[in-house]
């Protein structure tokens, strides 16, 4: 995943699944209650587990 951000992975796994589809294959809260790519990057930039569950 070599020049990939975390930003660009959000961005474009929501394109492809969509809020909702992410919620249900990752169960992570910031996925679910009120999402948004803000949010959900602070979270994982924060969070070590959730953030390796993403990539």
């Amino acid at each position: 995943m070599h020049g990939v951000t975390l930003e660009n992975l959000v961005v474009k796994l929501v394109e492809h699944y969509g809020w909702d589809g992410l919620a249900h294959r990752i169960r992570i809260n910031c996925f679910k209650n009120n999402p948004s790519v803000k949010s959900s990057l602070k979270f994982l930039r924060k969070t070590p587990w959730a953030r390796g569950q993403v990539e």
